[in-house]
Order: structure tokens, then C-alpha cells, then sequence
């Protein structure tokens, strides 16, 4: 059984979809949980509020993860909060789809500075406060299009590319210190965003999923938890996807 408590878990991105099922789900195994979020304070209460509900312990941080300085702070609070932290999660992302030859600037900088960016200077603020603890695992949010690639998401999927060899080369770095590092790749996840693909689009996706069926949050929320958890404590560099089969690694 998966018991974190006793552990202090900060997830970025936390307000609303997957992140937001990661925050609740790493608060009903015990962690007390760092909701951060950048844009909808309102919707960050909520997920405490919810947490905070079912007995857990929680608080929101806003902070947008892109900005070194503000990511230091991030962590800063965190641990003058909390007294520690044990489990990062960097979910925070954003999408800014375009065919390549009309993708601006700023679409490709935008998406690159968080998904990307902002996840290596999360990672560069927990460093050194896990290596003194010598321990702690970092679980990172890719996706399946960082290993296959997709049409219109040139940014995005150089981003999640980014990402996993993030992973692998921290996870290199860190081992020795006790601190693992790992990546959980979803697949197409029942979100605001799969929301609005319409039922062709949906139906053509399905065709290459080989459980038939878009995921849940929950799905991916789960495996995070288990990661995060003492059962996954010979588990380091590794990418998992969730994805009902859409890849096979």
C-alpha cells in the first residue's frame, strides 16, 4: 500500500486537470501538498479546498515555474512552509499548436519556457535542499508526443522531448545522493483540452489506442503516486508511459 505520509510533495501546474488530480491523489496517500499554479488562484483554492475536505493538508503557491527567480521562490516557500520537501512533481505546461511554418516566436518560446524550461528550474531549486536531505524523488510530466512526435505540435513535442532527456541526465546526476528521477509519458487523457476534439477527431485517436478508450487523470495521478512511494525505491531515469497502448517502449 502506497503511504506518503510524513512527506511534504510540491506539483506544479496544479489547478486544474492532470495536476490537479496529482495533488489529490499524492494528499489521500498522506503528502502534504504544495498546489502551485499561475494563472486561476480561484481554481488552486478549490483543489485545496478539496483536499483540505477529505483531511489533507494543503496550501496553493503561485508562481510562474518559467522564471528562474520565481521558481526559486517557489521552492523557497515551500520549504519556510513546510520544513522540507520530499517530492517534486513538474507538471506545468501549456500548448500553442501551429503547422510549423506559421508557428511565431513567441508560440515556440512560450511553450519551450514552460514545459521545458520551467521544469529544469524547478529541478535546479530542489537540488540542493533533496541532496542535503539525501534523499528525494522527482517525477517529471512529459508525453507520448516527446517520443513520437506530432503534426502541428512542433513546440510541444520538442518540449516533452526536452524533458525526458532532462530526466535522464538528472537522474544521473542525483542517484548517488539518494534522489530519484523519473518521467511518466500520458497518452490522450480526459482533460478540458481532449474535451474539445470533436467526435471524428476522438474517434480516429481511439483507432490507435490499444485499450480503445481515452484515459483518465486518475490514470496518470496513480502512477505518480507510486513512483513517488518507497514500492518504486530501485525505479530511477525511467519513462512510463500511460497511455493504453498508444506507444509500446
Amino acid at each position: 500500500m502506497i503511504d506518503l505520509s510524513n512527506k511534504v510533495a510540491l506539483v506544479t501546474g496544479a489547478s486544474r486537470g492532470i495536476g490537479a488530480a496529482i495533488a489529490t491523489t499524492l494528499a489521500r496517500q498522506g503528502a502534504t501538498v504544495a498546489v502551485n499554479y499561475f494563472g486561476s488562484e480561484q481554481a488552486a483554492t478549490a483543489v485545496v479546498e478539496e483536499i483540505t475536505r477529505a483531511g489533507g493538508k494543503a496550501v496553493a503557491i503561485q508562481a510562474n515555474v518559467g522564471v528562474a527567480a520565481e521558481a526559486d521562490r517557489l521552492l523557497a516557500q515551500v520549504i519556510e512552509t513546510f520544513g522540507r520537501v520530499d517530492i517534486v512533481v513538474n507538471n506545468a505546461g501549456i500548448t500553442r499548436d501551429g503547422l510549423l511554418v506559421r508557428m511565431s516566436d513567441d508560440d515556440w518560446r512560450d511553450v519551450i519556457d514552460t514545459n521545458l524550461t520551467g521544469t529544469f528550474n524547478v529541478t535546479r531549486a530542489v537540488t540542493r535542499p533533496m541532496m542535503k536531505q539525501r534523499a528525494g524523488t522527482i517525477i517529471n510530466i512529459t508525453s507520448v508526443v516527446g517520443l513520437t512526435g506530432n503534426a502541428g505540435q512542433a513546440n510541444y513535442s520538442a518540449a516533452k522531448a526536452g524533458v525526458i532527456g532532462l530526466t535522464k541526465s538528472t537522474a544521473r546526476e542525483l542517484a548517488s545522493r539518494g534522489i530519484r528521477v523519473n518521467a511518466v509519458a500520458p497518452g490522450f487523457i480526459e482533460t478540458d483540452m481532449t474535451a474539445e476534439l470533436s467526435e471524428s477527431v476522438r474517434s480516429e485517436v481511439v483507432k490507435d489506442i490499444a485499450l480503445g478508450t481515452l484515459g483518465k487523470p486518475a490514470d496518470v495521478a496513480n502512477m505518480v503516486a507510486f513512483l513517488a512511494s518507497e514500492e518504486a525505491r530501485y525505479i530511477t531515469g525511467q519513462v512510463i508511459a500511460v497511455d493504453g497502448g498508444m506507444t509500446f517502449l
